[in-house]
């Protein structure tokens, strides 16, 4: 069986994939190109002072790689909508009987 893709099939795969290699691989790049601290939350000292924040914020890093979860879930339930074409059903043609 022979699946084509649309140009739906690659728009989705591109925007979710795009979105969560943003999220994840490009910004963690930019984290450790930045410096220390590598973890999401704060740094603090023995009095609770904050001495170190990351670059990028956790919370955008995570909604980008959601934003690309969502964008896979609406595909996958754009694809249970759509009914799927037969080159069966399409090639066959209606015949009288004598």
């Amino acid at each position: 069986m022979q699946q084509h893709t649309t140009v739906i099939d690659k728009a989705a795969m591109a925007l979710s994939g795009g979105l969560m290699l943003l999220g994840v691989v490009v910004l963690g790049i930019v984290e450790i190109l930045a410096g220390k601290p590598y973890s999401a939350a704060p740094l603090t000292n023995d009095a609770g002072e904050i001495i170190a924040t990351p670059m990028i914020d956790p919370t955008l890093r995570t909604g980008l790689v959601l934003a690309g979860i969502l964008v896979l879930a609406l595909y996958g339930l754009y694809k249970l909508v759509v009914p799927m074409e037969n080159e069966a059903t399409t090639a066959q043609q209606e015949i009288t009987a004598d």
